[in-house]
């Protein structure tokens, strides 16, 4: 058996520092881990993602995502984690950049803030023969009258989110999930998370609050998402008109155990940049 050490890191913490989604890091920049030794060292670390940080040949960075049951294509939280500890210890600082099994994607290091780039979203009314709102309102316990009346929509960033709006924070609070009903939806239109959000935030001046529910990938519910908040930042802009950037999101207030956390979304026509702050907080050794 080996030791791996497994960094804590705190992704998009308040101004404060505290709040925030944990990520594990891994610097291994050999790539001397499998995948399966990836997979089962996320699976021991416990978060809902596990970043595993290489060398690239096309990129500063190579970043490798895997959740407690599988690969993941992209990781926002992970990825802000990544950058923040990578900042820390000197190894990144402005312009940069990441390789994923998706392609490569701009990375800015920004006054103590971790920025990813992601591809604008493109998007598809539910409806459309493999998903619909009566099933996704009943995965969550709700009904069209607690709804924003757009429906669910299916936004596609890189991971698919499957975006649904509801009439205020209210709702959002007392929402249930069914995380077999949310799984088997997911699944089916190959998102991974139902993304629930109200434009009534918990704090003045910022645009959205959340909840995110992500069974397939082993994730009941995390603090905070940067993939998905990206799709929902494009989305208030191109669906709801929205027309200001950053837009800032919060996540993680109505979870059973509360962890607010807050993602800054900055708009361009070509691009969407998803970023925080990152606190790194201690460093695990997983045995494998």
């Amino acid at each position: 058996m080996s030791d791996v050490s497994v960094h804590v890191v705190q992704a998009f913490v308040e101004a404060d520092g505290q709040g925030g989604n944990p990520a594990g890091v891994v610097i291994d920049m050999d790539r001397a881990l499998s995948p399966e030794q990836r997979l089962a060292v996320a699976g021991m670390a416990g978060f809902s993602e596990t970043a595993f940080i290489s060398r690239s040949e096309v990129s500063a960075f190579r970043l490798e995502f895997f959740t407690p049951t599988r690969q993941i294509a992209h990781c926002g939280h992970a990825t802000v984690a990544s950058f923040g500890l990578l900042a820390q210890q000197g190894l990144a600082a402005g312009e940069s950049s990441k390789e994923t099994i998706d392609g490569p994607r701009r990375i800015l290091v920004d006054d103590g803030r971790a920025y990813m780039q992601q591809l604008r979203p493109t998007y598809r009314q539910a409806g459309e023969a493999d998903f619909t709102d009566v099933k996704v309102l009943a995965s969550i316990s709700l009904t069209e009258a607690d709804v924003d009346g757009r429906g669910a929509i299916l936004a596609h960033n890189g991971n698919g989110t499957l975006l649904l709006g509801v009439k205020d924070r209210e709702v959002l609070r007392r929402l249930r999930p069914d995380q077999a009903a949310i799984s088997e939806i997911t699944e089916r239109v190959e998102a991974v998370c139902l993304y629930v959000f109200a434009l009534d935030a918990m704090k003045e001046g910022r645009a959205a609050t959340c909840r995110m529910f992500a069974p397939a990938y082993g994730i009941d519910e995390e603090a905070a998402t940067g993939m998905a908040a990206g799709a929902l930042g494009a989305w208030m802009q191109d669906g709801l008109g929205v027309d200001r950037s950053p837009l800032l999101i919060e996540q993680g207030w109505f979870m059973d155990a509360p962890s607010p956390s807050l993602i800054e979304v900055r708009l361009s026509p070509d691009e969407v940049l998803v970023g925080g702050r990152a606190a790194v907080r201690e460093t695990l050794t997983v045995q494998i």
